[in-house]
């Protein structure tokens, strides 16, 4: 049995809290928590006390509740660094397994922002690439990627499960080089909410990006990610005048 929780340093189900968070970050995904009298009896602390501190740690997406059944450890969300890499890059160095289903592939006229983005000409055509991301086999992201058919002429005739970039890179010696890349919190529309698992109007994070090759842009992709599978991480600094 733990030591009992006592008022002398602090809120009862803050320091409940405190050890549930610790407790839970030992233990894998999906691991069961002890039942709420049996963590009454373990911390020496009512029931009222116990949902309080369970109650946070749900808000705070450590824990989640399933009706009739438990609580367990949420998933934890693969956290990515801002830096130019593919999905699958991504993915590995995360220690995630990286796997792709290729929706859409056409040859077809761009919507005015992409060929903007994209500096095309007003009549010409993109390639473009849908694609449902996977990460241990459960969804990760939907990518709505155009890419420049004078680049790649023959794009659709290559194996899109892998890396793009690597294919503009070793067969198109376009090296993606540089991108601009925006994130936005955003709400799941239903189409992409059903490819991700998700309920209709759940939290994603909707990324643009613009990535180019020597100087020449030649992708524009919207990504959308599960906001409860994955995070974006930076190191700032302290900027000076």
């Amino acid at each position: 049995m733990s030591a009992p929780i006592t008022r002398g340093q602090g809120a009862l189900h803050a320091q409940l809290r405190a050890r549930l968070a610790e407790q839970a970050a030992r233990l894998p995904a999906g691991a069961a928590l002890p039942g709420e009298r049996q963590l009454c009896e373990l911390h020496g602390v009512s029931r009222v006390t116990v949902r309080e501190a369970v109650g946070q740690l749900v808000a705070d997406g450590v824990l989640v509740r399933v009706p009739g059944a438990g609580t367990f450890v949420a998933e934890r969300p693969a956290r990515s660094r801002l830096h130019l890499a593919s999905f699958a890059e991504d993915m590995r160095r995360l220690g995630l397994r990286p796997s792709t289903v290729v929706l859409e592939v056409a040859l077809t006229d761009p919507p005015d922002n992409t060929r903007e983005a994209l500096v095309l000409a007003p009549d010409a055509q993109a390639w473009h690439v849908r694609r449902l991301r996977l990460a241990d086999s459960e969804p990760m992201s939907v990518d709505d990627g155009w890419y420049a058919a004078d680049v790649a002429p023959d794009l659709g005739d290559h194996d899109l499960t892998g890396s793009v970039y690597t294919l503009l890179g070793d067969v198109y010696g376009a090296v993606v080089d540089r991108a601009e890349q925006s994130v936005r919190a955003s709400e799941a529309d239903p189409p992409t909410a059903q490819l991700l698992g998700l309920a209709p109007g759940r939290a994603v994070l909707a990324f643009d990006r613009v990535a180019r090759s020597g100087g020449r842009p030649v992708e524009h992709t919207r990504s959308v990610y599960r906001g409860d599978r994955y995070e974006v991480a930076m190191s700032l600094e302290l900027g000076r005048g």
